[in-house]
């Protein structure tokens, strides 16, 4: 009778225990798993199309050296919480396109854009999209008619595969861990005509590479996204690829059969892979950075508890004063090529709208994945915001570029000082009216911090 009466108390008492923790929320996050999912489309064009990312070519597509994926993975927290990452081999998401994908997205499967992104490799072996870039490319009617369709059958490829990816959720874990590599080289202070002289490369740079590994209950991995700050800029022929992250890609995909590597681009729109312009160069940075990733999955990787936290804006970043009618008239009398385009429609829209663009609303964005900060930005994104990201937040964190939108070069208040490429003339090459404000650095960073503080990213203690 006593040892009964023993056994209720103790009973009684575990029940107790466990009932105030539940009310009181104590009950650990990593006393549960994460749920992932993962699916796959090919992308590559059925048929000829315009090339992106060069205004040198004057031809459309001539077969395929490896074929171009759509990529996508969702995770779940132990709240029922779902993010989905979407990876492509393609140059970048125009505004319009990456909007309605993510509304359909959203509507389908209640998901908000915060916890939605759009990745592109930035790939320059990928095809046009529509009203992406048209200025620099001789595109006829008949082209235009066959970048719609293609640019229409995406859409609808990559909401398929959402769907996809979430009905297949399974239990998993999840991990992270930096690596790093270095064949990237900083374009606008090291030309690439006389490299072979130097005995030295001056940066700045970010030579990490990201990597978040999901295992399946039975410590298969299900999926490795990864990432590089380098423009995706090998190959300049007529053949469809991923350039040097879509050989990385096929590279792991070798090394771990079974699973589906992703790749994201970092702020490496100021960073070449140097030397280039060959497949052979092509394939051996793609094992170089395939080997980088392979050494981190064989080490041991922070685990990460399974809890998300999201957040997303988009600001309104200024443009400096735009052109007058009277300076584009000049313009589309005496330049040629993309620059009397560019003043063309220019003076189109100013003369329908009686006034000029003069400011965008930027996609900013963070995931806190457990405790791995990923921080997303629209555009080209040059390197120093990875820097001075990673000077606020921390080195181990996360930075993606080309991410929901790709509406122009984002330069830093560095690179709008020196001008030159990335902070003067790139914008015309993407139809914007003028350069961006020196202010855009100081907005865009102020806006992390104020993003920080609701996803729980601490900072850097001064």
């Amino acid at each position: 009778m006593k040892r009964k009466i023993l056994y209720s108390v103790i009973s009684l008492f575990f029940i107790f225990i466990f009932i105030n923790r539940a009310v009181a929320g104590d009950i650990r996050d990593d006393d549960k798993n994460w749920k992932a999912g993962v699916s796959r489309v090919i992308i590559t064009p059925e048929e000829p199309i315009w090339m992106a990312g060069y205004g040198a070519r004057n031809r459309a597509s001539e077969g395929t050296l490896h074929d171009l994926w759509a990529k996508a993975l969702v995770l779940e927290d132990a709240k029922g919480k779902k993010v989905l990452l979407v990876t492509t081999d393609l140059l970048g998401f125009p505004k319009n396109m990456s909007d309605r994908i993510r509304d359909q997205i959203g509507e389908k499967y209640g998901l908000t854009r915060a916890q939605i992104i759009l990745s592109s490799s930035h790939t320059h072996s990928g095809p046009v999209l529509q009203d992406a870039l048209y200025d620099i490319y001789p595109l006829d009617e008949k082209q235009k008619d066959i970048i719609g369709k293609y640019s229409a059958g995406l859409e609808k490829q990559i909401i398929t595969l959402a769907g996809e990816a979430i009905s297949s959720m399974v239990s998993a874990k999840v991990y992270a861990q930096n690596g790093v590599t270095r064949f990237q080289v900083n374009r606008r202070n090291n030309p690439a005509a006389t490299l072979i002289q130097q005995t030295g490369l001056n940066g700045p740079n970010d030579y990490a590479v990201p990597v978040l590994k999901v295992m399946d209950e039975n410590g298969k991995i299900m999926a490795v996204v990864f990432g590089y700050a380098c423009h995706a800029t090998v190959l300049d022929i007529y053949q469809f690829s991923g350039d040097y992250p879509g050989f990385a890609q096929i590279e792991l995909e070798k090394m771990h059969p079974g699973i589906t590597a992703m790749f994201f681009q970092g702020a490496g729109a100021d960073q070449n892979p140097l030397p280039r312009r060959t497949i052979p160069l092509a394939l051996q940075y793609g094992r170089e950075l395939a080997a980088a990733v392979d050494r981190v999955l064989s080490e041991e990787m922070r685990g990460l508890v399974p809890s998300i936290s999201t957040a997303y804006s988009e600001i309104t970043l200024p443009l400096s004063i735009p052109p007058t009618e009277e300076e584009l008239v000049k313009v589309e009398k005496e330049a040629g090529g993309y620059e009397k385009n560019w003043a063309s429609n220019q003076l189109k829209i100013l003369r329908a709208n009686g006034a000029l663009m003069t400011s965008y609303p930027y996609p900013v964005q963070i995931w806190m994945l457990g405790d791995q900060p990923l921080m997303a930005l629209g555009g080209e994104l040059v390197v120093e915001y990875a820097i001075e990201l990673k000077k606020l937040f921390g080195h181990e964190i996360f930075v993606m570029g080309y991410a929901n939108d790709d509406m122009a070069y984002i330069p830093s208040v560095t690179v709008l000082e020196e001008g030159g490429y990335e902070g003067d003339s790139s914008q015309k090459v993407y139809g914007m009216p003028s350069k961006w404000d020196s202010s855009i650095q100081s907005l865009i960073l102020t806006e992390f911090e104020k993003m920080a503080v609701k996803t729980g990213v601490t900072r850097v203690p001064e």
